[in-house]
């Protein structure tokens, strides 16, 4: 008997092991087949929510917040490319961190429109394997289209102010909650897993939830 699963996801894009986690919930899913008829709803978290225009160096961000050497940002990128290409996710060259706010708004927008998933599977690819600027709206608008976006309206979204009070209102209501590290992912309002987890991890805590359902 199939079981319907509500799936909150809690995540940024600037953030590696949103992307690591996102592909490893979907590759549990998919191992799940029949078992389960899931419902994934992006929420946005930034963790950077003060960065400028432009952006700046990823080993000078990381070094000032987390007081890492640039050879230890280097190790950590290459155990992160390892991570995701066991969940068939390919990292590419990052060097900067950018601003994301205008991708939560489309986000939003996308949610609308039926294609949030798949418009967040694109921009973080567009940022973590192809290096883009998630910032730059002409990157955010061609990721809009690779999804069967409009292009048109995508544009007209990000050109105004709209959806900024609907992300601000998600954000404040998950930090309300506690969560301060991403990517939180939440089943059926009740259960919190965190962290980019291995496909069984998610696997057996679906399978859990489910039994106790």
């Amino acid at each position: 008997m199939t079981q319907p699963l509500r799936i909150d996801f809690v995540s940024d894009i600037a953030c590696p092991w949103c992307a690591i986690g996102l592909s490893s919930l979907q590759m549990a899913l998919t191992r799940l087949g029949d078992a389960v008829d899931a419902e994934i709803v992006v929420h946005p978290f930034e963790l950077n929510p003060e960065m400028p225009p432009g952006g700046e160096a990823i080993v000078d961000y990381v070094g000032k917040k987390y007081g890492r050497t640039p050879a230890q940002v280097a190790e950590a990128q290459v155990m992160i490319r390892e991570r995701g290409a066991s969940v068939g996710f390919e990292f590419g060259p990052r060097n900067r961190i950018y601003n994301t706010f205008d991708a939560h708004r489309l986000l939003q927008w996308a949610a609308i429109e039926g294609k949030q998933v798949p418009l967040k599977l694109a921009l973080l690819r567009a940022y973590h394997g192809e290096g883009k600027d998630p910032s730059n709206h002409d990157v955010l608008v061609d990721a809009a289209e690779s999804v069967g976006l409009n292009a048109a309206e995508a544009r007209k979204v990000l050109q105004g102010n709209n959806y900024a009070d609907e992300v601000r209102a998600e954000e404040g209501q998950y930090q309300s909650m506690g969560i301060q590290s991403v990517p939180a992912i939440i089943f059926n309002n009740r259960y919190l897993v965190s962290g980019g987890q291995p496909v069984e991890a998610f696997e057996q805590a679906i399978q859990q939830i489910l039994a106790e359902a």
